[in-house]
């Protein structure tokens, strides 16, 4: 990649880790700017947990548990045992090193910081040098929809294991959130805006739901990474959110969901997708390879 190039990538969690990852190993961390989702984000036992932002700064520290997909690797839960022993809320898994990063996270906050300057240092204090944003520093919280009534998204993803059928999505505060800072200037900056592979619904559109990015991105060279190769999710629950909610469960109908916002679709090699859809290696899952794709991914965008 030639020198000086910025890119921009729209992330959620492990999908977007990953891809993030494999990008930054491709052009170098400092080329890539990650704007990541804080509609999971939820406050438990008095800490603030971004589970997206996390998962991205674990997983270029090279901290992330890769055969869960989430938290630290080679973690125990001794605090989280003996706040259930208490009678804390323990349903949401935080493992002791995990803990710390919100401890330290959360007195930030209360210091009066926004969370972007947080995970600013955060991601310093772990030697991170991809630039991680979220996509705004107000409240923005995912909200599913289901015949039994509406669920915070970890209600519904983690306590519940996502075994209610979702039957619509909001995003509460969207309307009144702005872009954190840098964050518009970052896609403005960039040469390419890549949405990773994550989940359309609860991923990618609480990021877009922020007013001011959608716009921003108007303006831009778009290429969309599809989160399901035939049919079916790397991990999680798009295939199924895709039928409940009315939509082809395939990676055509995901570039249905982003319409004209995208001017490139990737999909798998071998995968039918929309006309004009570019097929690339997108198996990010074995860090051993993510540079290999992420090099080949960037050869058939740039």
């Amino acid at each position: 990649m030639r020198e000086g190039r910025r890119i921009a990538v729209l992330s959620g969690g492990l999908g977007g880790s990953r891809c993030v990852d494999a990008l930054a190993r491709a052009a170098g961390p400092d080329a890539i700017t990650a704007i990541g989702n804080v509609g999971d984000d939820l406050e438990l036992l008095g800490v603030h947990v971004s589970p997206d932002l996390d998962t991205v700064l674990y997983t270029l520290a090279g901290l992330l548990d890769e055969e869960r997909g989430w938290g630290v690797r080679d973690e125990t839960y001794n605090a989280l045992a003996m706040a259930g022993e208490l009678g804390g809320e323990s349903w949401f898994t935080l493992g002791d090193r995990d803990l710390g990063l919100h401890l330290v996270r959360t007195s930030w906050l209360r210091e009066g910081l926004p969370l972007s300057a947080v995970t600013l240092r955060l991601a310093e204090a772990l030697g991170v040098r991809v630039r991680l944003l979220p996509a705004t520093d107000e409240p923005l919280r995912t909200k599913i929809q289901t015949k039994d009534g509406e669920l915070d998204f970890q209600e519904w993803f983690v306590a519940r294991a996502h075994r209610d059928e979702v039957t619509g999505l909001r995003y509460e505060g969207a309307e009144a959130a702005s872009p954190a800072p840098g964050v518009l200037e970052a896609i403005e900056a960039a040469e390419l805006v890549v949405i990773a592979p994550s989940n359309p619904f609860v991923s990618i559109r609480p990021i877009l739901a922020v007013p001011g990015i959608r716009e921003a991105l108007a303006a831009k060279r778009v290429a969309a990474v599809s989160p399901l190769v035939g049919g079916k999710a790397f991990r999680g629950p798009l295939a199924e959110m895709m039928a409940s909610l009315g939509h082809e469960q395939s990676a055509a109908g995901v570039a249905a969901l982003y319409g004209d916002l995208v001017d490139v679709f990737v999909v798998a090699l071998g995968d039918e997708g929309p006309p004009g859809a570019v097929e690339a290696d997108i198996d990010m899952v074995d860090p051993g390879r993510r540079a290999e794709v992420g090099r080949k991914l960037l050869e058939a965008l740039l």
